[in-house]
């Protein structure tokens, strides 16, 4: 089977999750009005066990698919890149990087921060999923929507959203092939503007040419930004790589889906509402009308 069959055949296994429940975790109905606000605030905080749920009922669903069995072996990697991938004894990766959301929360918290030179062969694919409970607030985690994006795409949209030299510089990971996987680096990080001479700085950007502002991960091109990293003052950005800020069509489809889907007679999004609404009354009368909840 060559790769690309190997992809779709995958791909659509892991789609088929969309609408499962995680039968490992049960989540109890609140007792009151008082206990279902406060878990409104901490429920997002099972995302992470939902994560690591998906990647191991995604490997056992991929390693128990006959056409792919006979292929090698689909592991769960943690913490390696990628969460799952089919060990083919040496030959070419093919895998998936698992990010889960909790739609009520305020963004697509994961961070996407691996370098393009990670997909040169687009065989790796990132999987998104949104998950809530049975019942938004009690049961057990459901798959509500899942989309997978090349991982390239993402790593594209991302470094030419953020790359603007010289306010904002996308810098590549150094040479860590030597060292021992542990220590091996392979993310990007985003460096903004803090002081220097701008006006210098604008004009040795401009001497690269016309092509001078589009991202390049060629050594020749991170040798330039890295001379302009040690030449003026930057500052680590810890917002950089936020998956809900790059806008890769993949993404933005996924996340207009997912808040436009109804459930218990409301849509995420104005679910969400709810969820960050300041009224104390308001939410008790969702919670009354919506849930059943009433004490």
């Amino acid at each position: 089977m060559r790769i690309n069959q190997i992809i779709t055949v995958s791909k659509n296994l892991l789609q088929q999750m969309q609408g499962t429940c995680f039968e490992q975790l049960v989540l109890n109905k609140p007792g009151s009005i008082f206990e279902a606000i406060n878990m409104m605030k901490i429920v997002s905080k099972v995302s992470p066990l939902v994560g690591n749920l998906f990647e191991i009922d995604a490997v056992e669903r991929l390693r128990t698919e006959p056409s792919l069995s006979t292929l090698g072996e689909w592991i769960r990697q943690d913490p390696d890149f990628p969460d799952v991938v089919l060990d083919r004894s040496g030959e070419e990766k093919v895998g998936y990087e698992i990010k889960a959301w909790f739609p009520m929360s305020t963004e697509i918290t994961g961070r996407f921060k691996d370098s393009q030179s990670a997909f040169l062969n687009n065989h790796i694919q990132v999987v998104l999923f949104a998950w809530l409970p049975e019942k938004i607030l009690w049961g057990k985690p459901k798959i509500l929507k899942v989309a997978i994006v090349e991982g390239k795409a993402i790593a594209e949209a991302r470094d030419k959203h953020y790359h603007n030299p010289p306010d904002y510089l996308v810098i590549e990971p150094r040479d860590t092939s030597q060292r021992t996987r542990n220590l091996q680096q392979r993310n990007t990080n985003g460096y903004k503007w803090q002081s220097g001479n701008r006006e210098e700085a604008e004009s040795l950007v401009a001497s690269w040419g016309n092509n001078g502002k589009i991202y390049s991960i060629a050594p020749e091109y991170q040798h330039k930004i890295s001379d302009l990293q040690s030449r003026y003052t930057y500052r680590l950005d810890t917002n950089y790589a936020k998956i809900d800020r790059v806008i890769e069509g993949g993404v933005e489809n996924f996340k207009t889906e997912v808040l436009q889907t109804s459930v218990e007679g409301l849509t995420i999004s104005e679910w969400t509402r709810v969820f960050r609404s300041n009224s104390h009354d308001d939410i008790a009368s969702v919670l009354r009308n919506r849930l059943g909840i009433s004490n």
